[in-house]
């Protein structure tokens, strides 16, 4: 592609006398898993995030597998999650037994739906009295927990969200894969709820050169378990009280991670840049709409996502000029095979399934140039005028 959906060379090459430093340290020290870089990266990320706590893991898709498991969700549980949303978010849910209850999401912010959350809880649950939590009337489960995610850079309605969890004694796993370095009034992405979720895979906002996570709390026992779990359940060493999983940090990882986070808000400021241009050339083009940053978010724009009823033949038309792109995503997970057995059909969730139909990534980098940004637009433009 001339302008890729996402191009990492100008970025890494910025900063590549400081990432190849910083590489040759971990070289040095011979500790490749864990150990002090990764401490230290731990410590950076949670003061960055407002957290008490942070806990470096191998992927976010095992930080979100993690964090459930502490909480303690298994079999006989459901959690309150979105159908629009990267796999990973329900496959770390059905992994432990329990069951997906899916949301539908505003067409505003791609997020789950808070009002619908409340309508589910109010007409779908009744209270169970031994627990102190509702009971799903369908399944028979426990509403244990719910995971809002923080889509393509931009928080779930964390306040709506975390009163509505208190109402009902739910805890709250925010899948900030998306956001590090968003905020929803004020407070960051991976500190609103009881326990959050990061990942660091090559595309994110801080991404490294490999697969990595983080799990991001203030609640002291659920940081140690996490800790416990990310490493076979062992405390001390060869001492097992709990069956945990092999899931822990790189060190060339964290090294690479270190550098990055130094200029994750400058790079979010030039994302920031690019989606106000964006905007601006594109709001008043026909049958496009573009992404909105809603009042008391700051978001980050790990994607930039407009959204077109024709959107399959826009591909095909940026394609043939060689502009990438990308759909986020082409399925709900409602729809997916994998989950059949929940038995949710088409129409169960329209705007999932419309956005799903209509959504666009277009390049978003920190290091676009107006060159690029200019062409994409332009592209644009002569498809919905043609």
């Amino acid at each position: 592609m001339k302008i890729p959906v996402l191009d990492l060379k100008p970025q890494i090459a910025a900063h590549r006398a400081e990432i190849m430093e910083a590489l040759d340290s971990v070289i040095d020290a011979t500790h490749f898993v864990l150990g002090p870089e990764v401490a230290e990266l731990e410590k950076a990320v949670a003061s960055y995030t407002g957290s008490k706590h942070a806990i470096g893991v191998a992927s976010g898709s095992d930080a979100l597998l993690i964090a459930l498991m502490a909480l303690g969700v298994g079999s006989d549980d459901a959690v309150i999650t979105t159908p629009y949303t990267f796999f990973a978010t329900v496959g770390a849910i059905c992994r432990l037994g329990a069951l997906p209850i899916f949301v539908d999401i505003r067409p505003s912010s791609f997020n789950i739906d808070v009002d619908l959350v409340a309508e589910r809880l109010k007409k779908g649950c009744e209270p169970d009295p031994s627990s102190g939590l509702l009971r799903d009337k369908v399944s028979g489960r426990l509403v244990r927990t719910m995971i809002p995610v923080h889509l393509y850079g931009q928080c779930a309605d964390m306040n709506a969200i975390m009163a509505l969890a208190q109402q009902h004694n739910i805890s709250v796993v925010e899948d900030a894969a998306q956001a590090l370095g968003a905020q929803c009034n004020g407070m960051r992405a991976g500190s609103i709820g009881h326990i959050g979720c990061l990942s660091f895979y090559p595309t994110k906002n801080l991404g490294g050169f490999g697969d990595g996570g983080m799990i991001t709390t203030s609640d002291d026992a659920l940081a140690e378990k996490c800790r416990i779990i990310r490493v076979h359940g062992s405390k001390p060493k060869y001492y097992h009280a709990i069956v945990g999983i092999n899931s822990r940090l790189d060190a060339i990882q964290a090294a690479v991670l270190r550098v990055g986070l130094k200029y994750l808000d400058q790079w979010a400021s030039m994302r920031r840049e690019h989606a106000r241009a964006y905007t601006e050339s594109l709001k008043e083009t026909r049958d496009i709409s573009v992404p909105v940053a809603l009042p008391g978010q700051h978001h980050v724009f790990n994607q930039y996502v407009i959204r077109s009823n024709r959107r399959d033949a826009l591909r095909k038309f940026l394609t043939d000029k060689g502009i990438g792109t990308e759909i986020y995503y082409p399925l709900p997970l409602h729809m997916q095979q994998c989950f059949a057995h929940i038995g949710h059909n088409k129409g169960d969730f329209p705007e999932a399934e419309r956005a799903a139909s209509e959504s666009l990534a277009i390049p978003m980098f920190p290091y676009l140039t107006i060159e690029q940004r200019t062409t994409v637009t332009n592209a644009i433009k002569e498809f919905q005028e043609g």
